[in-house]
């Protein structure tokens, strides 16, 4: 038997058991990027106004920073330059879920030592991990260079293997990780945490310069796949960055998993005794997702701050531009392109912050999965109490980073905070919506709780892609964030507003009782 022994069938386990998360992301993911290129074309149809959008882009250091400098003035360039960062964090973020989830995750939960217990090979589940990682940003790339081919056929395949090598690099970084700890969860926390500094470099250098070439830049993998310079003069020899850290990378990966027993881990987690009072399920729930909270409400206030920045640039970066004006008032109403945008960039920090508050309920799906719940819920401790103090922190901690969301537009742009910060606190009501319905999956379904991605997944390319796309109105109202009033422009409705909080509500609801005529799942 060699150390790959059993890799076939695992990675097979592994594709069925993300049979749902991994298609929704990677369609969220190819369709954001194939929309754009028409969408393009309708703002900038012209050469003339190609043109002076790179005049006012090279201008502008913060759009530099949040979406990064533009090479050329084709289709195609543009489509890399406008979604090509975010596509490649998206495509990062997938990648360490998935390799987390089937490495640290399984041994956490005990599957691991059950698995390694039969023919299996003391590697074949890192590399079954890494090749599921690796089907996701393969199709992927596949979907996008056969939908770009049309804009120029280098420059497509340049673009797609950038997006599937970010996601590469990502995945192998997040094998390391999972060897270094005995908590998925920090596992997560940590490689996210790299990706957030990936994008702060790449943002960083870009502002710098006008043409990408800060050493900052060149610090990030995002910094790398715009550098490829898909669609502008490809610059192939970047790929072969991708590939020494991902061969390095999976090197080290390969070589901590020789070095460790099943379950531990080479930093392992401090032994108490715990500082501070633990006194109350609630408190508990606190210690274990009070990182996630910080790390979140830290990112929010600076995203808002950054757009808030960038709210005067945008009568100067639209200009006469009557389709992108459109675009903006179908996303944030139409009062005026200053209140549209704000309404628009609101619009989308409540979509991303449904992304928090599903990883916040599911926290308690992977509390019990991992045995955790059993032995504290067999003290004078209810299921309903237990669930409540996770709740809280979900629930609660939405709330706090649109707050902070809100009070960062007002430092960025300068004027008064209170029409902003009620723009960002109107979302809260769709972000809870989303969380009711991951906790319904998680109380009646638990098996099926990770769907709760899904939801998240569909409403956010609803809501990124859709406005765009000039969808029907009908499958913009499919996301509970299509029925609420585009502030601060807007009149306050607060029909919309008390029928989804009472939505949200009924779910909770009901998805706690479920759990309470449930058995716990091992």
């Amino acid at each position: 038997m060699t150390s790959l022994t059993g890799t076939r069938v695992l990675l097979r386990f592994n594709l069925r058991h993300d049979r749902l998360m991994i298609p929704v992301w990677v369609a969220v993911n190819a369709l954001m990027v194939l929309s754009m290129p028409n969408t393009l074309k309708g703002l900038y149809g012209t050469e003339a106004e190609r043109t002076d959008l790179l005049r006012q882009v090279a201008g502008n250091a913060s759009f530099r920073a949040l979406i990064g400098p533009v090479f050329g003035d084709s289709l195609g360039a543009l489509t890399a330059w406008r979604v090509g960062v975010y596509a490649g964090a998206l495509a990062a973020a997938t990648s360490l879920l998935v390799v987390v989830r089937h490495t640290r995750d399984e041994e956490e939960s005990g599957r691991q030592e059950l698995i390694a217990s039969g023919a299996v090979g003391r590697r074949a589940s890192l590399t079954a991990a890494l090749l599921a990682a690796g089907v996701a940003n393969a199709v992927l790339a596949l979907l996008v260079a056969a939908g770009l081919a049309a804009r120029g056929a280098a420059g497509a395949v340049a673009f797609a293997l950038g997006l599937a090598a970010v996601g590469m690099v990502f995945a192998t970084m997040a094998a390391i990780v999972a060897q270094l700890t005995e908590s998925a969860r920090l596992a997560r926390g940590l490689t996210a945490a790299a990706l957030g500094a990936a994008f702060v470099l790449r943002a960083a250098g870009d502002s710098a310069r006008d043409y990408g070439s800060s050493v900052l830049t060149w610090l990030s993998p995002l910094g790398w796949l715009e550098n490829l310079r898909p669609f502008a003069g490809e610059r192939w020899w970047v790929l072969f960055l991708f590939t020494a850290a991902i061969a390095l990378q999976a090197a080290v990966a390969y070589g901590l998993a020789g070095r460790r027993d099943v379950g531990m881990s080479f930093l392992p987690t401090r032994p108490g005794p715990a500082t501070g009072r633990l006194g109350t399920a609630g408190a508990l729930a606190w210690r274990l997702q009070r990182g996630g909270v910080l790390g979140w409400s830290t990112g929010f206030f600076l995203a808002g701050v950054v757009y808030g920045g960038l709210t005067d640039s945008v009568a100067d970066l639209v200009g006469d531009n009557r389709n992108a004006r459109e675009i903006f008032e179908r996303m944030g109403g139409h009062s005026g392109l200053t209140d549209a945008f704000l309404a628009s960039m609101t619009g989308m920090l409540g979509l991303i912050a449904a992304l928090y508050v599903v990883a916040s309920v599911l926290r308690l799906n992977g509390e019990e999965t991992s045995g955790r719940a059993e032995p504290l819920l067999a003290n004078p401790v209810g299921r309903l109490r237990w669930a409540a103090g996770h709740l809280a922190i979900a629930f609660g901690g939405a709330v706090l980073i649109m707050v902070l969301a809100g009070l960062g537009f007002a430092v960025g742009y300068g004027k008064e905070v209170g029409p902003v910060l009620g723009a960002c606190l109107v979302q809260v009501a769709g972000v809870w919506v989303i969380g009711g319905l991951a906790v319904l999956l998680y109380g009646v379904l638990p098996r099926a709780a990770t769907a709760a991605w899904g939801v998240a997944g569909a409403v956010l390319l609803i809501g990124w892609v859709g406005p765009a796309l000039d969808v029907p109105q009908a499958v913009l109202d499919i996301s509970p964030f299509g029925h609420l009033p585009k502030l601060p422009g807007a009149e306050m409705s607060w029909g919309p507003v008390l029928a989804l909080l009472g939505l949200a509500a009924a779910l909770v609801g009901m998805g706690l009782a479920g759990l309470r005529r449930r058995d716990l799942t091992t």
